[in-house]
Formats: structure tokens, C-alpha cells, sequence
């Protein structure tokens, strides 16, 4: 195999071009309330043997990249969640990405099998490949739905757990592994690999902080790079001991993105970055391998079908039963119900039985590509309209403070700096009246350029920027007092954090 220059150009070219194309097409799919990947999905099927001619058809390869891509969203999944955000509810989502796949997979399965027809191990093949909900599908149309932390927490967790056991399924089904052992050897496995996926993620992930609190890199910007590096490490480890890659990336993404760690801010900013990147190639790789002239109206009615079972009975039916272990409001689980988008992550295992060469399983690609398309557009721009209507939507949560910090080595302290927004009510508080713990305190304010140095008096502006000294071991402190009274202004000691 020769190497063309001229062929690297163009792939640079046309690669640029459509990255570029996709992240200003990000704008016009949040004024209209869809998730992004839509057009990105479009996007690959115009570059396609149908559109300008770019051929795709390799399906191993498909596989192997959307897994990759799928673990720098999780990562960045990981890291940009709070978990006091996910505690409340975590029992709940962990729920929802065990039982409630359970039940999602057998309902679909039935409906697959006996409304449409389709042999059994295709019909489990589809429910299973259709159980779990895409993250970044669920969170681009959230993003413009302010919804209370309870059901935040339960959708960001259900969606980050919820790939590791779909993919261990699909992939004993794809391998023949579930016709030639008992359910009970299956569900160990999928025990298996889910426990040691996740405790190889809590190892490396407080082990990786524990190292990135005790080194100072000579570059502010390698220590995005490390932490994600961390993270995917992970996801490597878990695999090779034949457990899930999956759980093992998104809790040590869980728990470095809330470990005391140098430049968090930055830190998330870069895997927000790259994940972005992630899901444009993602999508645009599997429009590609979709072949347009394969869909028929048979495909579109079979993915209309399926895609009612799934949304109508399916999912409902999954999130109720999951309910009981972290029981919620009837309308809060309906939203929930509502808000169970699938993205990329359905297409992605979709190729799991094409590279294992499954009978049928083009068929299933192109049903559960048609599927995810027709539903995404139903159901996330009425996501606001239903959380209304549920009166689930609320006041967005005052987001007025960012932090970054900086390590002081020598000293065992940190250096904040924080930016007071134009929401923030920190706006017109004193600096004395921060009551910031014993050992912290603003060692300077800067306004409009010109550097204050602080008194006791000194009144706070909305876009001033603050440096604040704290002791590493008084920082979480320091930052919870800042985010208190960012939401709650000086009278943020006595009132109550309604959103906790």
C-alpha cells in the first residue's frame, strides 16, 4: 500500500470542511430544539455512495471507531458530572441502566418477534441494541429544559451507566455465546465484567487523583491531557481484563471530574472539546456506512413500529419498574419516560452484529438507523413543551460562578480564580461579606483591566474577576461558600439551598 500525499490533502480538506460546517450547524439545531447528531447523520449520508460518492462499507472498522468515540463520551460524561447532582438519584439510574434495560430488552424483543415478525435472535438483537439512551442526544435538547437536579441526576446517570451491560449483551448474542449458554452463565458474565469494569474505574480513577494533586506539570495544558488520558486508561485496563471498558471510563471519569484537582475548569473545556469532535466524526461515519438505497417502506414501517413499541410501552414500562428503587413523582417519571432519547449509541451497536457477519443484520442497521431519526425528531423538540405541561420545568439554576484553579506547591494551597457572571448575585456583596473559610480570602479583584487590591469594604461587580488564596485542604469549603452565595447573595448563610 503506497502513501499519496495528495490523498491525505484531500481528506484534510474535505474533513476540515465538514467539521467546521457541523460546528456551526450547532446553533441552528438548538434554536430548533433537535439534537445535533441529526444533521450529522445527514451529513454522512450526503458524503455517501448515494450523495458525492465517498464509499464506506466496512463494518469491523465502523465498530472499532464508534467504540473509541463512545469512550471519550463517556469520559467527557463523566467529568463534566456533578456527583452531587447524580447521588440523589443515582439508585435510580443505576436502575434504569440494569433493570430497566432488563425489561426494555424483553418487552421490544416480544413486540419485534411477534407484531413484526422478525426471528428471535434479531428481535433480541433489536431491543437490546435500542435499550440504552445516548447521552449526548439526551443532553443536547436538555440543555434548553431547566429541570431539577433529581431528574438531571437520574438522566445523566441512567445514560452514562447504561451503554456497559447493553454492549456485553449484544455482543454475547452477536458471538452466539446466548444460544450456547444458560441465562444464569450470562448473567454472570454480565455481573462480571460490570463489577470489576467498575471497580478498575474507581482504582485508577482516585489513584490518577492522588498523582495529579502531587505533580506540577511544566504546561497548564497538559493536565486535560492527563486527566483524560487517565480516564481512557481505564477503559483499557478494564478490557484487557475482558470486563467493561465502559463502566471502568465513565467512573474514573466520575470521579476524577470531582476529585480536588489543578485547572478543572480547562480540564472540562478540553474534554468537552474533544468529545464534540468525537460525536461529529461519530455521526458522520455512520451516515456514511448507511446505504440509502437499502431503505424501503417496509423499513420505515418495521422502524415505526418498533420505534412505538419502544416509546409507548417499552421504555414507560422499563422506567416504572426501575422506580422501585428510587421512587419519584408519577410526573417526574413520565418526563423521564419522554426524555429516553436514543442517538448514536443504537447505530453503534447496530454494528456489532454486522462485523460478527450476523444473518440480517443490514436489515437491522438500516431499521434502527430509520428508527433513531424518525423518534429523535419527535420527541426532543417536544421535550420543553412536555416538561410544562408535566410541571417538572423550572427557573434555570444560577450558574453566575466559574472556578479555575492553579497548585501553589510549596505552600499546599491553591489559587483561584473566579469569574462572577452576569446572573450571579454575588453581584453588590461585599468582600467581607463572603465569609470565606478561615486561611482563604481574595487577594485581589480585577475590573475592567485595572488590578483592586481588596478591603474588607470592597464591593463586588458582576464580570470582575477574583483571585482567592485558599489551603487545598479549606478549598471544597471555599468553593461551596463561593457557589452559595453566587446563588444566594449575602443572605446565602440562612437561606436553604432549595436546590439540593
Amino acid at each position: 500500500m503506497t502513501f499519496d500525499v495528495h490523498q491525505l490533502d484531500s481528506f484534510v480538506l474535505v474533513g476540515a470542511a465538514v467539521t467546521l460546517a457541523a460546528i456551526l450547524a450547532v446553533r441552528a439545531t438548538a434554536v430548533a430544539g433537535l439534537p445535533s447528531l441529526l444533521l450529522y447523520l445527514l451529513m454522512g449520508v450526503a458524503l455517501g455512495e448515494s450523495g458525492v460518492g465517498i464509499g464506506f462499507e466496512d463494518a469491523e472498522l465502523a465498530h472499532a471507531l464508534g467504540f473509541g468515540a463512545l469512550a471519550l463520551i463517556l469520559a467527557e460524561g463523566g467529568l463534566t458530572t456533578s456527583w452531587s447532582t447524580v447521588r440523589p438519584s443515582m439508585r435510580l439510574g443505576v436502575s434504569l441502566a440494569t433493570v430497566g434495560v432488563a425489561v426494555s430488552v424483553t418487552t421490544v424483543a416480544l413486540g419485534a418477534h411477534f407484531l413484526l415478525g422478525l426471528p428471535w435472535e434479531l428481535a433480541i438483537l433489536l431491543g437490546a441494541v435500542t435499550s440504552p439512551t445516548d447521552a449526548a442526544a439526551v443532553f443536547s435538547v436538555l440543555r434548553v429544559v431547566p429541570l431539577p437536579r433529581r431528574l438531571t441526576g437520574a438522566l445523566e446517570a441512567e445514560s452514562g451507566l447504561n451503554d456497559a451491560p447493553t454492549v456485553v449483551l449484544v455482543g454475547l448474542i452477536s458471538t452466539g455465546a446466548l444460544a450456547e449458554e444458560g441465562l444464569l452463565q450470562i448473567g454472570g458474565v454480565i455481573v462480571f465484567e460490570l463489577v470489576v469494569g467498575a471497580l478498575s474505574g474507581l482504582v485508577l480513577g482516585f489513584g490518577g487523583a492522588w498523582v495529579m494533586r502531587r505533580i506540577a506539570l511544566p504546561s497548564s495544558g497538559l493536565y486535560p491531557i492527563a486527566v483524560l488520558s487517565l480516564a481512557l486508561l481505564a477503559y483499557g485496563a478494564a478490557s484487557a481484563m475482558h470486563a467493561s471498558g465502559f463502566a471502568a471510563v465513565y467512573v474514573a471519569a466520575l470521579v476524577l471530574g470531582n476529585s480536588v484537582l489543578p485547572h478543572r475548569v480547562a480540564t472540562r473545556s478540553f474534554a468537552e472539546g474533544v468529545a464534540s469532535l468525537a460525536q461529529i466524526g461519530l455521526f458522520v461515519m455512520l451516515g456514511l456506512l448507511l446505504s440509502p438505497t437499502r431503505i424501503t417502506l417496509e423499513t420505515v414501517g418495521l422502524a415505526v413500529v418498533a420505534g412505538l413499541v419502544l416509546t409507548v410501552v417499552a421504555r414507560p414500562l422499563s422506567v416504572f419498574v426501575s422506580a422501585a428503587a428510587g421512587p419519584m413523582a408519577r410526573r417526574d417519571l413520565a418526563f423521564i419516560s419522554w426524555a429516553g432519547l436514543r442517538g448514536a449509541v443504537p447505530i453503534v451497536l447496530a454494528t456489532i452484529p454486522l462485523a460478527e457477519g450476523v444473518e440480517g443484520a443490514e436489515r437491522l442497521f438500516d431499521i434502527v438507523f430509520v428508527m433513531v431519526v424518525i423518534y429523535t425528531l419527535l420527541t426532543g423538540p417536544t421535550l420543553p413543551l412536555v416538561a410544562r405541561r408535566l410541571g417538572v420545568a423550572q427557573r434555570s439554576e444560577p450558574r453566575g460562578l466559574d472556578v479555575e484553579a492553579a497548585p501553589l506547591e510549596r505552600i499546599a494551597a491553591d489559587l483561584l480564580q473566579v469569574t462572577i457572571a452576569p446572573d450571579s448575585r454575588m453581584h453588590g456583596v461585599e468582600v467581607g461579606e463572603l465569609r470565606l473559610p478561615r486561611g482563604s480570602s481574595v487577594a485581589m479583584v480585577i475590573r475592567d483591566g485595572d488590578t483592586i487590591v481588596p478591603e474588607h469594604r470592597t464591593v463586588l461587580r458582576h464580570a470582575d474577576d477574583l483571585l482567592v488564596v485558599t489551603p487545598r485542604r479549606a478549598r471544597e469549603a471555599t468553593e461551596e461558600r463561593l457557589r452559595r452565595v453566587s446563588a444566594g447573595g449575602r443572605l446565602a448563610q440562612w437561606l436553604e439551598d432549595d436546590s439540593r
